[in-house]
This record gives structure tokens, sequence and C-alpha cells, in this order.
């Protein structure tokens, strides 16, 4: 079981009911649902993981991972929402990374670094070959972040042969919509931590963003190849645990 602490902070899988409200309650803060804690038919099937202010006990972090091969892609999460028939000869294991969020006062890049180094190891434990997920951004307003869905469409769109197709009633197809060049400055202000941090790796997107009225989110389908990820990236990472 993956458990370190690395200056203030205390990684750790979550297995305690107390750890788990703390998670669910820290979602549910974060994710704006209207009750105390969020939960949902996912979590019983997945690895939870905690990252916690050592000094005050104060949950910051959590994110949960779900191991799947590619026959079982319908049991993911992203698969609600995306047409995944693309990935269905991948012979790698793959892991789905959800629920993933940062208590809204503690803007620590420090916390999202130890949050992928526990992860790192859980691929490495693991042999996976393949991270995904959906990366959301606040609100449903296209507007507020047409730079970074510019960016996306120019630089960071998935392979034509993984690329995901159109699956929930109401999307952005932002790869056909938005025609003008992205400023970069305000692309990467605008885009979501766990976003960047895939982008960073090597990491690539659908071409349409899904329109979660529910989370008032819009999210799109992020991948990651872990053999492409730069080897530095992978032994700064790896060093942290």
């Amino acid at each position: 079981m993956i458990s370190f602490t690395k200056g203030r902070y205390t990684v750790q899988q979550a297995n305690s009911p107390a750890e788990r409200a703390s998670i669910h309650a820290l979602r549910a803060l974060c994710f704006g649902v209207p009750d105390p804690f969020d939960v949902d038919g996912y979590d019983d099937r997945c690895t939870h993981f905690v990252i916690k202010d050592t000094a005050s006990g104060t949950t910051v972090c959590c994110y949960r991972l779900l191991a799947v091969r590619a026959s079982h892609l319908s049991h993911s999460y992203a698969a609600q929402f995306y047409d995944l028939s693309t990935l269905s000869t991948y012979s790698g294991l793959m892991m789905e990374l959800g629920r993933f969020c940062v208590h809204p006062d503690w803007n620590d890049p420090d916390i999202v670094r130890l949050a992928w180094a526990a992860l790192t190891d859980m691929v490495d434990s693991q042999d996976v070959q393949m991270l995904f997920g959906c990366s959301s951004f606040d609100g449903i307003e296209k507007a507020a972040h047409l730079d970074a869905f510019a960016m996306l469409k120019a630089r960071h769109l998935a392979p034509d042969g993984w690329r995901p197709g159109i699956k929930a009633p109401d999307v952005y197809r932002f790869a056909d919509e938005v025609q003008h060049a992205p400023d970069a400055k305000r692309a990467t202000a605008a885009m979501p931590p766990l976003l960047r941090t895939y982008l960073m790796m090597g990491g690539w997107v659908s071409d349409h963003a899904v329109v979660d009225h529910e989370m008032n989110t819009l999210h799109v389908f992020t991948g990651l190849e872990i053999g492409k990820i730069p080897e530095n990236r992978k032994r700064l990472l790896r060093a942290l645990v």
C-alpha cells in the first residue's frame, strides 16, 4: 500500500471510513454538489488516494483509480459520455483517473506533483500502459475557455486511432467550431491543473467537450500513453515517493 510523507503533506491510499468521508466531503465542496458528500456507484470499484496536510489533518486533495482492460471499458466512468470503441483493441492495462480535486483554499503546486508521484508509483507497480479520464473546465459557458480549446485543437488532439467518438447528447465540437489561433498565455492559464499536467507529459484529448449540466462543467476525454512520457519527468516523479 502506497503511503509517504513529503514536506508538509502525507499521501496515502484511503481505506478507513473517516478517510472516505473526508474524500466525499472534499469532492462535494470542489464540485459544488448540493449534498454534503459526493458519492457515486463507481467508488466501491476504485482505489482512492488522499493527500493531507500533516499538521492539521486537512484533506487537501483526492482522486480515484480504476484498472481496466479494453474488453471492460464500458465499466469505466468515462464510457458514460464517450464512445470508446477506438480503444477496444488496446492490448495493455489501462487505468482511469477520476474525481481528481484539490481543496480551493490550498493553492500549492506541490500538491499536484505529489498526487502524480503516487500515481506514478501505482502505474509502475501494476505495469499500466495508458491513463485516461475526464478533465473538467468549470462552468458550461464556452466563451470563458476559447483560448484553451483553441490550444487543444492546435496541439493536443488524440491520434486518429485512439480518438473517442461522440456519445453524450450535448457536446461542444471545439475542433470544428474554434477557428482562431490560441493566445498561449491565456490558454495555459485557463487549463485545469490536472489537464495541464497530462499535456506536459504528452497527453491528448478528444476533439469535443461534453457539456455536463449536472456537474456544471465542460469536460474532455484525456489520454496518456505511459511509454511516451519523457524519461526525465518520470524520474522526477519517482524521486518524490
